[in-house]
């Protein structure tokens, strides 16, 4: 089985050892990706992986290199965002970025203020009531905003009525609307043609 990732015009990706380096005009991202079964190969605007088995343990596996490489292709093109709410109705919230850090105060009114790291190469802003967080690798924008989501939890509430937070409304994806996928192709003589 082999799946296909298409690198962009101006986006630049190379192998080496087991790392992949994908380069573009949003910046750069470097990912190790290795498996004994699996082989990865760039040549000329596309790139290559193939599975040695068809196991259905190789076949998920090379399914997710895939898209690890299509993402990284995907956010040194377009980049990713993310988007949170930020809802209260008993006490005011406010709410800033600074220092890498996102912080939390007044949150049911508390007196500590709430902080969540922001991970390194992403971007938070806030606007009115709503919290944007960006940056080229998906796995940190996801990872950031879910932090940002997990500081603002209610316990100790009954969730139905007592619904002050920071939700997470829209996870993470290119900017743009560009995010697409691998082909795949299960006959490797398919692409000898």
């Amino acid at each position: 089985m082999i799946k296909e990732v298409a690198i962009p015009e101006g986006t630049e990706v190379r192998k080496e050892d087991n790392n992949i380096v994908v380069k573009g005009p949003k910046g750069e991202l470097i990912r190790t990706l290795k498996h004994s079964k699996i082989k990865i190969n760039v040549k000329g605007n596309l790139v290559s992986l193939k599975s040695e088995d068809d196991r259905r343990r190789s076949k998920g596996i090379l399914g997710t290199f895939a898209a690890h490489v299509q993402n990284m292709v995907n956010g040194v093109t377009h980049g990713y965002e993310a988007r949170l709410k930020v809802v209260y109705s008993h006490f005011p919230v406010r709410i800033k970025a600074e220092n890498n850090e996102f912080v939390v105060e007044n949150f049911v009114g508390e007196k500590k203020p709430r902080i969540a790291k922001i991970l390194p190469d992403t971007e938070v802003k806030i606007e009115k009531d709503d919290v944007i967080v960006t940056g080229v690798d998906k796995e940190k924008v996801g990872i950031t905003a879910s932090r940002i989501e997990r500081i603002a939890k209610v316990t100790g509430f009954d969730r139905r009525v007592f619904s002050d937070g920071i939700y997470i409304t829209e996870k993470p994806k290119a900017i743009g609307g560009q995010d697409t996928v691998a082909t795949e192709t299960t006959n490797p003589e398919e692409n000898k043609e």
